[in-house]
């Protein structure tokens, strides 16, 4: 067999192995992928919104880990066994598009979005150059530019972000090089002490970035908060004049539009003021 594959396909052998055969039975993977969609549009999306199906079938960590029998083995699995495997995957999660399914960080399901998900898993696009992905190359700068008229520029430009701990990282990132560029080259010897503002109610990355990119977390200055979690300007204002009186550089505001416990949206006009006033990048975390 591997002598007629050979002589067929060309095949490059080394040590015994065939590198350029073939290395899946594709009507195989094809019918799986039929049967596994199938799956998809029976137990999760047509039930996504009946009332009568529940959330989450709930189980016990160690009762769940046997059930669907997590060992990573050498070999593969059967087509049978994966399909069950898939049913079981459905069975057990959590349907955040079930209609009593409450959470802040969920809002349904989008059957439009959904399919787009699809096509760029099959596809598998690297939106490097316009030769790799053409479409959504084209895709991603049709929406920055929405983005850019949302908040009333001409021009400008911007990323997609996997997340928003890494977006607040790149911002203070931008904002330390706005302040002092020649940490590009230079990296963080001979600069101040930089400090940065932002509300005691800030969502948590803000201090794992400043530990990241090397600030401290000891320079996060967590500006008080009134009754309904919203940053107080004044408070923010002796902050800054006490970082300045320590002999530290201060160089960047956090605020935020939506805090993850109560949902304030701090004062942005008051705050952007100050941070006028004062040479201070400001970054709004908007939840």
């Amino acid at each position: 067999c591997k002598e007629e594959m050979l002589q067929k396909k060309n095949a490059v052998l080394v040590d015994g192995v065939i590198l350029n055969g073939p290395i899946m039975d594709s009507k195989a993977g094809e019918k799986f992928v039929e049967e596994a969609c199938k799956l998809i549009m029976e137990e999760i999306i047509q039930k996504a919104g009946d009332v009568r199906e529940k959330v989450c079938e709930w189980q016990a960590p160690e009762t769940l880990k046997q059930i669907l029998d997590l060992e990573m083995r050498d070999t593969g699995e059967c087509h049978q066994k994966l399909v069950q495997l898939c049913r079981d995957v459905i069975q057990y999660s959590v349907k955040t598009s079930h209609p009593r399914f409450f959470n802040q960080l969920y809002a349904g399901m989008d059957y439009y979005s959904l399919v787009a998900r699809f096509i760029t898993e099959a596809l598998n696009p690297s939106v490097y150059t316009y030769e790799v992905s053409p479409v959504f190359l084209l895709v991603e700068e049709a929406v920055i530019k929405k983005m850019i008229e949302f908040i009333g520029w001409e021009e400008g430009d911007g990323i997609f972000n996997p997340g928003g701990s890494v977006s607040n990282m790149y911002a203070m990132n931008l904002a330390r090089y706005k302040f002092c560029p020649e940490i590009k080259e230079k990296g963080l010897s001979g600069l101040p002490r930089l400090v940065l503002f932002t509300s005691e109610e800030c969502h948590y990355s803000m201090k794992k970035a400043a530990s990241f990119l090397g600030i401290g977390t000891e320079n996060v200055y967590f500006i008080r908060t009134d009754e309904r979690g919203k940053m107080i300007p004044e408070e923010l204002e002796k902050q800054v004049q006490r970082a300045r009186k320590e002999g530290s550089a201060p160089f960047l505001v956090c605020a935020t539009a939506g805090t993850t416990v109560l949902g304030a949206f701090d004062p942005l006009d008051k705050i952007a003021d100050i941070c006028e006033k004062h040479g201070l990048w400001l970054h709004v975390d908007v939840s």
